[in-house]
C-alpha cells in the first residue's frame, strides 16, 4: 500500500461506524495525512431559523477526526476521542458542509487531530480540534461483525 492509495471507503465507515450513517455523514477520502468528509443540510439536523445544528457539526467533525486517527494507528490498535474542542464561526443554513482532517500529532500514547469544516462558499464554519487516545491492542476489540482490520501497514513512531 503506498501513501497515495485510500485505505477506508465509505461503506466502510458505514459499517464501522454505525452513528455516521445515522447522522448522514459521507466519507469522501480518507488517507493518513488527510480525511475529507460531507454533511448535508437538512431540517432534520437543524435548530431554530433552520440553522444546523452545533451538535451535527461536532459530531461530524469527531467521526472524521477519528477516522484520522485510525489510519494512524498500528495494527491491532484502537481509538476513542477523550478531549473535543470547538470553535464556531458561522452558521449553515443550506447547502453542503466539507470537512478536512489532518493530524497534528501522533504519538504513542494520543492522537490529535484537527478538523476543518467549511460551507459551500469554502467560508469555514467551525474548526474542531480533538485528543484521541491510543487504545493498546490487547485492550482494544471492534464488536462482532465490523472489520477487524484496516490493513495499514505499521510504522514506527
Amino acid at each position: 500500500m503506498t501513501p497515495d492509495e485510500p485505505t477506508l471507503d465509505n461503506a466502510w465507515l458505514q459499517s464501522a461506524i454505525p452513528f455516521a450513517a445515522l447522522i448522514g455523514v459521507e466519507l469522501v477520502s480518507a488517507f493518513p495525512k488527510e480525511v475529507r468528509g460531507r454533511l448535508a443540510w437538512a431540517p432534520e439536523r437543524c435548530t431554530t431559523s433552520a440553522v444546523m445544528h452545533g451538535g451535527a457539526l461536532m459530531a461530524f467533525a469527531d467521526t472524521m477526526g477519528a477516522a484520522c486517527a485510525l489510519l494512524n494507528l498500528q495494527p491491532g490498535e484502537g481509538t476513542s476521542t477523550i478531549e473535543s474542542k470547538t470553535n464556531f464561526f458561522r452558521p449553515v443554513r443550506q447547502g453542503t458542509v466539507e470537512s478536512v482532517s489532518r493530524p497534528l500529532h501522533v504519538g504513542r500514547t494520543t492522537i490529535v487531530v484537527q478538523t476543518d469544516l467549511v460551507d459551500d462558499q469554502q467560508r469555514r464554519v467551525a474548526q474542531v480540534t480533538q485528543t484521541q487516545a491510543v487504545l493498546p491492542a490487547a485492550a482494544y476489540r471492534l464488536s462482532e461483525g465490523r472489520p477487524s482490520r484496516l490493513g495499514v501497514p505499521g510504522k514506527d513512531r
